[in-house]
């Protein structure tokens, strides 16, 4: 796949000529909890649909409403009284619980007393992981909801348009998921961060957030990050931790081999969703360049690995590679069967020099510890000097089926 010309860009923003429908009917992998969890999720991936949906009779509180959350903060002890005649074994849902954490002493107190089973969402971790809350002391597991993921849409998906307008499930089944990009990013902005008072200088964070869109999944460059927003550099990493915190986006480390003498130790930035990066750096109304769809490229697959560790509940750590040299390997991941090193191109071709960095680290971690995959963008499967070479839905297929990341 090339970088689109400015027709097929127009014909993209109207949803034509695709050669692949988009499903528009889809099941959630997220399996149903047996005990009290905490659902994270950044907006717009579905979570209170998949309760809707899972816990049809649950009773709910929607803390997005703004009198329902000043009454309950006001009086903290009314969930409780209001909870307390359900049977031992009902579910209750808090939505947006972030917004009143003190309601997570009284959910504690019907837990412990009543054993009720709760729903805690939230699209924000900020409040949470501050300021001495009660996060229930292992009375509630935590898990996460991602964008739509291949699986989910049975790999009858463009990637094309998925690299475009990314996987929020507005943004694949909508009709305008440029306008719902746009109406995604600035809703981001003055209910997540000026809403919720994140930041004093809400014109600075918005500068940021565009520099940081421009560098995603990009070696993450403080200094120079800070310069062009004309902020302190202290500011740019309490901004980054607004992002992570509100489940924005996430770093990427480098892995450290002990054997290293000179390695890159910056991490890397990514944004959880192709199309949201795009809003947010200004370039949703633009086609892209050859530079950005290996960035998208890279985003979308390390995305997939996220959501398919998390589904899974392996929970390895994923890493990035790359030495001075500029030698690099995009993603590596170590399971219980040795290391998988894998390197991502949006190209249609694959060029037996993408496979330097796979060899390099395969030299370095052991030829009979190390699989090696190259995803692209082409149509054929090929094996390149002991490197797996797979177009990515093929790529995408395995790995859901269990045999990539065992």
């Amino acid at each position: 796949m090339g970088v689109l010309n400015y027709v097929e860009w127009k014909n993209a923003l109207l949803l034509r000529d695709f050669p692949v429908k988009m499903v528009l009917m889809y099941a959630r992998l997220l399996s149903n909890p047996t005990q009290s969890v905490f659902l994270f999720g950044p907006r717009g991936t579905g979570k209170s649909t998949w309760i809707r949906e899972r816990f049809p009779s649950a009773v709910t509180y929607d803390l997005l409403d703004t009198g329902e959350a000043l009454r309950l903060s006001k009086e903290p002890q009314v969930l409780y009284r209001e909870l307390a005649a359900l049977p031992a074994g009902d579910w209750a849902v808090l939505d947006e619980v972030q917004r009143v954490p003190d309601l997570l002493h009284e959910v504690h107190r019907l837990i412990e007393s009543h054993r009720l089973r709760f729903v805690l969402c939230g699209s924000s971790a900020r409040k949470l992981r501050r300021g001495g809350v009660n996060l229930l002391a292992g009375r509630a597991v935590t898990t996460s909801l991602f964008p739509l993921v291949s699986a989910e849409l049975s790999f009858n998906l463009n990637l094309e348009r998925i690299l475009l307008f990314g996987a929020l499930p507005m943004a694949v089944t909508g009709d305008n998921p440029q306008e719902y990009l746009r109406a995604y990013a600035e809703t981001y902005l003055v209910q997540e961060v000026r809403a919720d008072a994140l930041t004093r200088n809400w014109g600075a964070f918005a500068r940021f957030l565009e520099i940081a869109a421009r560098q995603n999944a990009q070696v993450t460059n403080t200094t120079g990050i800070a310069r062009d927003a004309g902020i302190s550099r202290r500011t740019v990493q309490n901004h980054f931790e607004i992002l992570t915190d509100t489940l924005l986006g996430y770093w990427l480390p480098p892995w450290k081999l002990k054997s290293a003498t000179k390695q890159v130790r910056q991490s890397k930035f990514y944004f959880f969703d192709c199309g949201v990066v795009r809003a947010l750096s200004g370039r949703l109304p633009y086609p892209p360049v050859a530079e950005e769809m290996g960035l998208l490229a890279e985003t979308f697959i390390l995305n997939e690995l996220r959501a398919y560790l998390s589904y899974s509940g392996r929970h390895y750590p994923l890493y990035f590679w790359r030495n001075y040299d500029g030698t690099e390997v995009d993603a590596l991941c170590e399971t219980v069967e040795g290391f998988v090193a894998i390197e991502i191109k949006a190209s249609s071709r694959w060029d037996k020099r993408f496979n330097r960095g796979l060899h390099r680290i395969r030299e370095d971690l052991g030829r009979g510890k190390t699989k090696c995959y190259g995803v692209y963008l082409g149509d054929r499967m090929a094996l390149w000097d002991d490197v797996w070479v797979m177009p990515a839905l093929e790529f995408l297929k395995r790995l859901w089926a269990d045999e990539i990341l065992r």
